[in-house]
């Protein structure tokens, strides 16, 4: 059963010790990788100058119903102008940061896009925590949206209306939070795109669980225990399930600090983590490495 206000974020295990440390990053439209980002189709009149515009974009404000601007069909006398929805585009490059989360949390793609290819982890976070304020879903479509130049003009336009994308995204379940790069940390570096990187802080009490990968490395599992042993947050290993083309988790540790009472959980799948330990805990871990029959298929012991 899923939390109705959990968000996920899928990442390598670098991008997991930089969330733990409590530093997120928000993106730039132009970095990702959708070359459609934030680009409706823009229609504008043939006798309009392509020259730059200035659109006034509020960023919390909600999709108005019905939508403002949507045209379906073009008439002759207007045209769709890639030249000015990229300069907007531009424009927004320098002025927006998008933190990207999923309401999906066992997306046997985004694994894989987005987690290192199943060796990453999955962030579970509390969405309703005030940090995700201002949450936009990405809408899907089949058909790329049009919008009307003139309409951008009338009034201050919500972000969220061309937050659209390809039905071909719909398994990313998406969900945005916006920033002003103003209210962010310029760390001074860049992306491989060459995209300024920009962070804000987040509170440890956004995250709810870890999930590691399937193919998460035996030291990163470890390292990763190590920084997450005393806290709050909740730590399992993903295992292929028995059934289906699903994962079981393999729980590591619950949610809370270790106590005595409670200690980390260990199972044929959890064992490596502990198994170097000199104490009661590694010895058990090495037992049940060496007994256990499900420990041949673990981790890829021959």
């Amino acid at each position: 059963m899923t939390d109705n206000a959990a968000l996920y974020k899928y990442v390598s295990i670098d991008g997991l010790k930089r969330i733990l440390g409590g530093s997120v990053r928000f993106t730039q439209p132009g970095a990702f990788n959708d070359p459609f980002e934030l680009l409706p189709e823009l229609v504008i009149r043939k006798d309009h100058q392509d020259t730059g515009v200035s659109i006034n974009f509020d960023l919390l404000a909600t999709r108005r119903i019905p939508p403002v601007g949507e045209i379906e069909n073009i008439s002759d006398e207007y045209t769709s102008s890639d030249l000015t929805s990229r300069n907007i585009v531009k424009d927004l490059n320098k002025a927006i940061g998008i933190f990207c989360v999923s309401k999906s949390p066992n997306s046997l793609l985004m694994w894989s896009h987005y987690a290192d290819q199943y060796s990453g982890a999955v962030i579970e976070f509390d969405g309703s925590h005030e940090f995700f304020n201002g949450q936009i879903d990405i809408e899907y479509r089949e058909a790329r949206q049009k919008k009307d130049l003139d309409s951008y003009f009338l009034e201050p336009v919500p972000l969220a209306e061309i937050c659209v994308k390809s039905i071909d995204w719909k398994y990313e379940k998406e969900v945005r939070i916006i920033r002003k790069l103003s209210e962010c940390l310029d760390t001074k570096g860049k992306d491989q795109r060459g995209f300024p990187v920009f962070v804000q802080n987040m509170p440890p009490s956004c995250i709810k669980t870890v999930a590691l990968g399937e193919r998460t490395a035996i030291p990163h599992q470890r390292e990763i225990y190590s920084l997450v042993r005393n806290t709050e947050i909740g730590l399992s290993l993903s295992a292929l399930d028995n059934n289906g083309y699903t994962f079981r988790r393999e729980i590591i540790k619950y949610s809370g600090p270790l106590s005595l009472k409670i200690g980390p959980t260990v199972s044929p799948r959890t064992a490596h983590i502990f198994s170097h330990l000199d104490s009661d805990l590694g010895e058990m871990a090495r037992f049940m490495i060496e007994k256990h029959p499900a420990s041949i298929i673990v981790n890829n012991i021959a």
